[in-house]
């Protein structure tokens, strides 16, 4: 009698998860984000040939397909503009409805510590800020860290609104984004997908086939050294912690990351690797904002992390719709971690709605070098973004020359009409200029709105 009932429930078992299958990947779910004003993939699981149908809250339209002979289904619908919360139901056998959910402005926050780092690490003000942090118009979806050999279909975490103790271990720099965004786009909700890894090299973040496929990267990846904190394997990272959550529907990315990858005479051909990847595993060409890692000292190389900072301001003419924030004004460069992370939130902020929204007209990158004109022994070095153009210390001493032979000495420097004006007294015929080239040396050019000059070295 005993191993009946045993069998019977057994059978129930079994058919109810034969019949009440539709399920969706964890990145769906109650509290999410949608992004507004735009077409949404929704995907998930059901029996073959079972019929699936999602009704949205927010219009009552009814959207239906079919699951495929690989148990997946699809569907694609359309969001209005920013509000909520609004619920989502999926039927087939059984039925999901998904709650809470609001429409708004979602956006991927990836790389290294930096970007990891939360207010519970110690940021400048954190506790204060994780006091006032409640606020339901904004959402954190966490990815924990994973590794996988091959692409996944799901991952785990699930999304939260913020408040003090959701935010205390999220993104820093991705909440004050959110936060500066949410004032000047007035009511429209913010969802963050935090998606980091202390410690680990860009390789990680784009599949094993984009590094295969190109010698000079491939090389590359092969120099990184097996750490105790995190991978080291092309792919590694993407597949089980970015991967899943391709095709759902962002504004765009935020990197912070390079400091695993100082060093790296190829930088700017491995970030804009990444770069093109994600936006054509995407199908979307959406902007990526990043930050430019922190002057620090690195090892006894002189020139391993300022040659990172290069690589990054080369890629913003390399690739489009990318945009960079500085940090060496607000960085310390005893310390690979800078606390002052609200900073670079707000940058990042000022940039996005600058590109992306078009709502902030106020001059938001720091000066960029654009070009240099030589007559005989002075130089004229052109910035983009130069507007106010400022020695902070009246003068400078950042500024080196060489001629055809690659041998740099310190020169006079001088500002008019928002160049720089360089007279060289050693060089009787210059052919390349570098500024703030070294390590742990932090910009002294500014511009009228004191954001810094990246360091720059001509070619």
């Amino acid at each position: 009698m005993k191993n009946n009932i045993f069998k019977f429930v057994l059978f129930l078992l079994i058919s109810n998860t034969m019949i009440a299958n539709v399920s969706l990947p964890n990145i769906f779910g109650d509290n999410m984000v949608l992004q507004r004003n735009s077409e949404v993939k929704i995907w998930g699981w059901a029996n073959p040939k079972e019929e699936i149908k999602l009704v949205s809250s927010w219009n009552n339209q009814e959207y239906k397909t079919i699951a495929n002979n690989q148990a997946k289904w699809e569907l694609t619908i359309k969001t209005p503009e920013a509000g909520g919360s609004f619920t989502i139901s999926i039927k087939g056998y059984n039925e999901v409805v998904l709650k809470n959910i609001l429409i708004g402005e979602v956006w991927l926050c990836s790389g290294q510590s930096n970007m990891e780092m939360s207010a519970s690490w110690g940021i400048d003000d954190g506790e204060e800020e994780a006091k006032n942090a409640t606020n339901p118009n904004i959402r954190f979806f966490t990815v924990p860290k994973l590794t996988a050999e091959n692409p996944q279909n799901n991952l785990l975490g699930n999304w939260t609104e913020s408040t003090p103790e959701t935010m205390k271990y999220f993104s820093a720099v991705g909440y004050f984004f959110a936060k500066r965004l949410r004032e000047d786009l007035k009511n429209v909700p913010i969802g963050l997908i935090s998606s980091n890894w202390g410690g680990t090299p860009a390789e990680i973040w784009m599949s094993s086939e984009v590094i295969n496929n190109d010698a000079v990267l491939l090389e590359n990846a092969k120099k990184l050294n097996e750490q105790e904190y995190g991978p080291r394997q092309p792919g590694r990272a993407y597949n089980a912690m970015i991967y899943p959550i391709v095709g759902f529907k962002i504004a765009g990315t935020l990197w912070y990351q390079g400091e695993s990858n100082v060093g790296s005479l190829v930088y700017d051909k491995t970030l804009s690797a990444l770069i093109s990847s994600w936006r054509k595993a995407w199908n979307d060409e959406f902007p990526f904002y990043f930050v430019q890692i922190a002057p620090y000292k690195t090892g006894s190389n002189n020139f391993s992390n300022v040659t990172v900072r290069n690589s990054q301001r080369k890629i913003l003419k390399e690739i489009p719709k990318t945009g960079m924030v500085l940090t060496s004004d607000i960085s310390d460069t005893i310390d690979i971690h800078p606390k002052n992370k609200k900073a670079v939130g707000i940058r990042l902020a000022n940039l996005a709605l600058a590109e992306t929204y078009k709502v902030n007209s106020n001059l938001v990158n720091g000066p960029l070098f654009k070009e240099i004109k030589i007559e005989k022994n002075k130089i004229t070095v052109s910035f983009d973004y130069a507007d106010g153009l400022y020695f902070k210390n009246k003068v400078s001493n950042q500024f080196e020359v060489a001629g055809i032979d690659g041998n740099f000495f310190p020169v006079e420097a001088s500002i008019k009409n928002n160049q720089v004006i360089l007279v060289s007294k050693k060089v009787p015929n210059p052919a390349k200029v570098r500024f703030a080239w070294g390590n742990t040396i932090q910009s002294d050019l500014f511009n009228k709105v004191n954001l810094p000059a990246s360091c720059f070295i001509t070619e």
